[in-house]
């Protein structure tokens, strides 16, 4: 089994709706595996942010909860499978070597995040209405005029930003920049109330001070290679402070339009630094 359905947790984010909707169900039906319990939320990791195929793992909802400690590590299997992509597709044109990367990052990810960028663009629309109006639109399942633009506008930029680096030869970002846009949720997680009751509203009882103090060392120490992470933690304080004024708090949609955004953000700042030291 995996995670139960987004439903029953009382939870409708884009971290969320994609990735847990089958989660528990198709796992429920095979032999559970009972691994050491940093294995299993690593896999759990795997499982809710990724389309990647894993061995099933038994967990309730406290597992899936911790595996937000993982998260900046799928970030890193992420990046690999784009870097991997990108370096098969240079070989016929940088255009295709781009076209390539955007759709394994699309595809490895079903596309989860992005869905969260368009429903905190639509809630942006209804945030005015009142909280109740904002929870309604982050519920809604349906992309509103506003999410489809933020959706586009998300998908042209990456793939421009991934043209300009592929073409200057600078592939180290397509690696680290994933893995460094997932230690944003562990950090909104701590900084910021929850906007609803459910599993997102237990990530932060999961997350402690070392789980970030360690990635963030880990960010650290890749920024040697490429020094750009540098401006991750900033990226991730913006996006913190703009949601909890302009949405009060924190949600799986939160989390993925913060990742998506992120993402954008470091590879322009690493085409701007020429990608390595």
């Amino acid at each position: 089994m995996r995670v139960q359905r987004a439903a029953e947790l009382e939870l409708r984010p884009a971290l969320c709706r994609l990735a847990v909707a089958g989660a528990l169900d198709r796992g429920a039906a095979t032999r559970p595996h009972h691994g050491p319990a940093p294995v299993k939320g690593l896999v759990l990791a795997i499982q809710f942010l990724t389309r990647l195929p894993m061995p099933k793992v038994t967990a309730n909802e406290t597992d899936f909860a911790r595996s937000i400690r993982w998260f900046p590590a799928v970030g890193a299997i992420v990046g690999l499978s784009v870097m991997f992509a990108v370096n098969l597709g240079v070989r016929i044109d940088p255009w295709i070597g781009a076209l390539a990367g955007l759709l394994c990052w699309v595809g490895v990810t079903g596309a989860l995040h992005l869905d969260g960028l368009g429903d905190i663009a639509d809630a942006c629309g209804a945030v005015h209405k009142g909280r109740d109006r904002l929870l309604a639109v982050l519920a809604d399942p349906h992309v509103g005029s506003f999410g489809v633009v933020a959706i586009g506008l998300q998908l042209i930029a990456k793939l421009l930003l991934l043209h300009a680096l592929v073409e200057r030869g600078i592939m180290l970002p397509l690696l680290l920049i994933p893995f460094a846009a997932r230690i944003g949720p562990l950090l909104w997680a701590r900084m910021l109330p929850p906007l609803h009751a459910g599993l997102g509203a237990r990530f932060a009882d999961a997350v402690k001070t070392i789980h970030i103090a360690l990635w963030i060392s880990l960010l650290i120490i890749a920024a040697w290679w490429l020094p750009a992470l540098l401006a991750a933690p900033l990226l991730m304080l913006v996006w913190g402070l703009w949601l909890k004024r302009r949405l009060g708090g924190i949600s799986g949609d939160g989390h993925g339009a913060g990742i998506e955004l992120i993402e954008s953000g470091l590879l322009f700042v690493a085409l701007i630094a020429g990608g390595t030291a």
